[in-house]
């Protein structure tokens, strides 16, 4: 891996600008933990206060505060009371902007991360965002590290041949934005779910 200064440098281009500009530029970027390496190939950006689908959309948190800081660094949050998901986050700092880590190919490690996923084809292992978390080792005790220092870090890749988009998987906020971008025909991308439909409470 570079050192932390060229890899504070080489970040530095790759998160500027606008996140929806951001997300598909992370396509082909490395991310490593330990003795693994995933080869991002699909992502999503969320937009902060102008994103209904985003964490930060009604303003900082406890839970979301990482998001509100400088770029460069890992937000992570646990979801549906089981799973670890990670974000990088992107924009200055104060504009909480974020790309979420939806899937990729376990690129070194793929041992290590065999025995996180028991079971689990080598497609599957780090196929969609818990997995990939899974796979790395990434828990919300890495929320707020910083890619550049570890001990998770964030290299930019070679950019990939070809960039397909649509809508974000399972949102109610926002669900027709085409802010997931992925590597186009990549057998490690996740399905595609749309968000179920909210069920109307009973009436008394």
């Amino acid at each position: 891996m570079p050192g932390s200064a060229e890899r504070s440098h080489g970040l530095a281009d790759l998160l500027r600008g606008p996140v929806d500009e951001v997300a598909p530029r992370l396509l082909g970027a490395l991310v490593s933990h330990g003795d693994v390496v995933v080869r991002l190939t699909e992502v999503e950006a969320y937009a902060g206060p102008a994103d209904p689908g985003s964490h930060a959309y009604r303003g900082m948190t406890r839970r979301n505060a990482t998001m509100f800081g400088p770029p460069a660094h890992l937000y992570c949050y646990f979801t549906y009371g089981m799973h670890v998901c990670c974000n990088v986050v992107t924009g200055p700092e104060g504009d909480p902007s974020a790309v979420l880590l939806r899937a990729g190919e376990v690129v070194e490690g793929i041992a290590t991360a065999r025995e996180r996923r028991p079971g689990s084809s080598d497609r599957d292992l780090a196929r969609g965002p818990a997995r990939l978390c899974n796979a790395l080792g990434i828990g919300l005790d890495h929320d707020g590290n910083d890619l550049t220092a570890g001990p998770v870090l964030l290299v930019p890749g070679e950019p990939v041949a070809a960039v397909s988009t649509g809508p974000r998987v399972g949102l109610r906020g926002a669900p027709d934005r085409p802010w997931r971008f992925w590597e186009t025909g990549h057998p490690t991308v996740s399905t595609y779910r749309p968000a179920k439909p909210r069920l109307p409470r009973p009436a008394g």
